[in-house]
């Protein structure tokens, strides 16, 4: 079982900086000395793919165009604007809007132009210019201009979320349009100079002609889609159930290589449920399909049903290399009685991951253990003397004995839900607290307050997962409790950091980027991307340490300390995850025969809407079976 989260979009292009190592034949520009001028960058070396690459390693160049896919997704919405903390976005809003680069599903830390034709940049990489593509353009018709990139910066830069806001100011001393076709982007002095011309790169471009148009204020719930310039445009609507969109028949970037065997589908459906069983039984019904698994107890038991027994839906099983998700329960330590370690600590000592993989999981899961597991970035045993020599001067902001201990990991819990053992740590732990056991057991401070712990959550799925944990967290003496909240509610709370744990992701990824800043960062404490709201200098130093780095081995070694500090902090209960993808859709979809080792999402859209396609000759047998519609 995972948990899917939407969160407003993250601006820094983390999708850039994920998805092996890029291995430039770019050239110096004529009589400019150091400068030059290619077709994409990567952070540790040149893209892999040359200038004139006829498409992408993993797609299928001759993937016929049409059909429909059509998703589930849950909750609902209200908004198609995911650049604000306000109102809840259609999870497909973005999907119309490009940038000048992107980034692929087999390297990680390249971006490829795609809204511009070439970066330009000196060695120093003090300043970028991208030379846009003239034939690009709006759906609307219009083309995309300079002037349209300078007011997407101004825009986010104004009015984005205010971590973000944070960031950009720090690398971004400003922009300035040089033609119609031509902009300049200078960063600041003293700002790590690896990552920024990915960053600006990575930028969202919107149409400067539709926001005028439209009075859009990236601050506030949007009523009317965005105008993009994607391959994708939208069609129609039930707000908060229905969303479809369409493939642009004028789209300007059918022909470039970039994009050949992608975009395949006509249109793109998704129906929204209020959890996750109605949308199961959805599909079973043919309401939708092609379903991202995410419950173990419903991929081991609940599907035998007659599509799946007659063959017209077919299960499967995809294995890819990505980075876990950092999925965990959060502890919010805004609040004073979550300020103490030990009381973190303690609550992560009595959720029993062993007993509930076993019970609960049928066995499908790997317990989580860093922000960085399934790479090399995640910390292991003791400091090596690289991390050492980071860690050193900060060893009086550090928790005590991270120098020398292991890195932290979760308890392993027992096959009994209640682990005796780790019963009596958490109660040793929460007595060094000063939280001490009453005449009624429960747990309260020299103020007699009672420790209460409310878990917010809207997902039926996660009942039978917090509830035992519930169980175990009163058998120390916390009055712990499950708050059943509805998707309107859940959001409001969230935003306003008014919850005890929440169930979330700490949005990280294999290149080491500003994004973290938000994240982990102090600027971010306020920050929805922070929920546990992690502030501390040492870890804003090894930020900066990591996306500094000038090499792969520097920044992993950054990373690894940066995740053995975090760590050892107890800011969550890590939960779980699974290295493989639980699929399963109606046999009218074809991929690939190799996908490419890194399956990412971009702008929410998983990498099926990328580059699978429409088999209309098995989609007409299913009509004809009455399998579908």
């Amino acid at each position: 079982m995972t948990r899917t989260v939407r969160l407003a979009a993250l601006f820094l292009p983390l999708s850039i900086l994920a998805g092996p190592l890029a291995a430039q034949d770019a050239a110096p520009a004529p009589g400019e000395g150091d400068v030059t001028i290619a077709h994409g960058i990567g952070v540790f070396g040149a893209p892999e793919l040359p200038a004139d690459f006829p498409h992408l390693r993993y797609v299928n160049p001759e993937a016929p165009k049409g059909g429909e896919i059509s998703v589930a997704m849950p909750g609902g919405f209200d908004s198609y604007n995911p650049f604000t903390v306000k109102g809840r976005a259609d999870i497909l809003s973005t999907i119309m809007l490009e940038s000048l680069m992107v980034g692929t599903m087999d390297e990680i830390g390249t971006a490829y132009c795609l809204l511009c034709e070439t970066v330009e940049y000196p060695e120093s990489r003090d300043w970028a210019i991208f030379h846009l593509r003239p034939e690009a353009k709006f759906s609307d018709g219009s083309p995309v201009t300079a002037e349209d990139v300078l007011f997407s910066y101004e825009t986010m830069r104004d009015k984005g979320l205010s971590s973000y806001r944070a960031v950009l100011a720090q690398s971004t001393k400003g922009a300035e349009v040089i033609d119609e076709h031509t902009i300049r982007f200078d960063f600041m002095p003293d700002y790590p100079r690896r990552d920024v011309v990915q960053s600006a790169g990575g930028m969202t471009v919107f149409s400067k002609k539709d926001f005028e148009k439209n009075g859009r204020d990236l601050s506030a719930p949007g009523g009317t889609p965005y105008i993009g310039s994607g391959p994708y445009m939208f069609e129609r609507a039930d707000i908060g159930r229905t969303s479809v969109y369409k493939r642009n028949p004028d789209y300007w970037g059918n022909d470039l290589p970039i994009n050949i065997g992608r975009n395949n589908f006509d249109t793109i459906r998704a129906e929204y449920f209020a959890d996750s069983e109605a949308a199961f039984e959805a599909f079973k019904a043919g309401e939708y399909t092609i379903r991202h698994e995410n419950s173990s107890v419903q991929w081991a038991t609940g599907y035998n049903f007659p599509n799946l027994n007659s063959g017209h839906v077919i299960k499967t099983t995809i294995h890819n290399q990505n980075k876990a998700p950092a999925q965990g329960f959060f502890i919010n330590m805004r609040r004073e009685k979550f300020q103490d370690a030990r009381v973190r600590q303690a609550l992560g000592l009595l959720f029993n991951f062993k007993w509930s993989n076993a019970s609960l999981f049928y066995g499908l899961y790997t317990r989580t253990e860093s922000f960085w597991d399934n790479t090399d970035l995640k910390a292991t045993g003791t400091p090596s003397e690289a991390e050492l020599a980071l860690l050193e001067p900060l060893a009086d902001q550090l928790p005590e004995g991270i120098l020398s201990a292991e890195a932290v990991v979760p308890p392993e819990g027992s096959d009994r839900q209640l682990d005796r053992g780790n019963l009596r740590k958490a109660g040793a732990l929460l007595d060094e607290a000063g939280w001490l056991p009453g005449d009624d057991g429960m747990r309260r401070n020299a103020a007699g307050e009672v420790l209460r712990v409310e878990f917010m959550n809207d997902s039926p799925t996660f009942d039978r997962v917090i509830n035992p944990f519930i169980e175990n967290l009163r058998a120390v003496g916390v009055d712990a409790v499950m708050a059943r909240v509805d998707d309107t509610e859940h959001e409001t709370r969230r935003y306003e950091f008014d919850y005890d744990i929440i169930i979330g992701h700490a949005q990280t990824a294999e290149i080491a980027g500003e994004g973290l800043f938000q994240v982990f960062g102090s600027q971010g404490k306020d920050d929805v991307f922070n929920p546990s709201g992690v502030t501390s200098p040492a870890i804003d130093i090894l930020i900066r340490t990591a996306v500094a780095a000038q090499s792969y081995d520097e920044m992993r070694v950054a990373t690894q300390a940066l995740d053995r500090v975090l760590r050892a902090m107890y800011p969550w209960v890590p939960n779980w995850y699974n290295p493989d993808q639980f699929l399963a859709y109606y046999d009218q979809y074809e991929w690939p025969e190799t996908l490419p080792p890194y399956l990412t999402e971009t702008l929410n859209a998983p990498w099926y809407l990328d580059i699978a396609w429409y088999n209309a000759e098995k989609a007409e047998k299913l009509k004809q079976a009455g399998v579908l519609r």
